[in-house]
């Protein structure tokens, strides 16, 4: 049987098993199955270079491996090398493990525009901060910085991608959120556009965040949009959901490990159903 899965910790949020199972059964692969990998950091390299002799086609990657997974690839892509990230593994049959970021094309095909000449602020310096960068840089933005909690990792990350550090968030065109904030909803909070918590937590306010005229945030929730997204979409910016960016790069990844057309409305459709639930 042929199998795939996503490795994360944690990975129990991940709607990525519920939209590529109903791609297999949509196209006819009843065979092949789709599963969550829960993996802590000190056993991921050793997890993921296994999984090929364990019957596994590829694999997705979300937090905190995206960097690590690139460091085990025999043969990574040009683009996850020059990211430094990636997000999908794939298992040949030689043995050899291929890796590619599927999170760059994913962020620009959900974005709906080409981000050409705009200005862009990331949050964040990990994995999927490091494909939005690259993402942005090779689509023509006239700018792109970049801040974290910790600014050495903003400028690693700004040194490697060819991009600009800030010790602030800084007043842009674009926003986007590549940080775990927003993955768990603070307790006792409801999902609303007036929570603050997700903002300051971010080094944002409300007075801030209307700076931004577009916001995009990688996280997603199935329980409805993350506070970022939705206080944003309140104070009319336009907002993308980290669902979205989901599905564009789950089509790509699916296409790498099958070779068949990624059927997205079936995919959309499952993803609609679990954030129904």
């Amino acid at each position: 049987m042929p199998r795939l899965g996503v490795l994360g910790w944690p990975v129990a949020h991940s709607r990525s098993p519920a939209i590529h199972n109903a791609a297999l059964r949509s196209l006819g692969m009843t065979d092949w199955r789709y599963q969550r990998l829960p993996v802590p950091p000190e056993l991921f390299a050793e997890t993921a270079r296994s999984l090929g002799a364990s019957g596994f086609v590829g694999a997705n990657v979300t937090i905190p491996h995206k960097q690590a997974a690139l460091e085990i690839a025999d043969r990574p892509s040009e683009a996850a090398a020059a990211i430094g990230a990636a997000n999908t593994l794939i298992y040949d049959r030689d043995g050899a493990i291929a890796a590619e970021n599927t999170d760059a094309p994913g962020l620009l095909a959900a974005l709906g525009s080409s981000p050409l000449g705009m200005t862009a602020l990331i949050l964040g310096a990990g994995g999927s901060a490091r494909a939005a960068a690259w993402a942005l840089r090779e689509g023509g933005a006239r700018e792109v910085s970049v801040w974290n909690r910790t600014p050495e990792r903003a400028g690693a990350l700004a040194r490697d991608l060819g991009v600009r550090a800030v010790s602030d968030p800084q007043p842009a065109e674009l926003l986007i959120n590549c940080t775990s904030v927003g993955l768990e909803r603070p307790a006792g909070t409801e999902a609303s556009a007036g929570e603050p918590q997700t903002l300051t937590q971010l080094g944002l306010s409300a007075a801030r965040l209307a700076r931004y005229a577009q916001v995009v945030d990688m996280v997603y929730r199935a329980d409805g949009p993350t506070e970022l997204i939705a206080l944003a979409s309140a104070r009319g910016a336009r907002t993308v959901d980290g669902r979205e960016i989901l599905l564009a790069q789950g089509a790509i990844s699916f296409e790498l490990w099958t070779g068949r057309k990624a059927p997205l409305e079936a995919m959309r459709g499952a993803l609609r159903e679990q954030s129904a639930v």
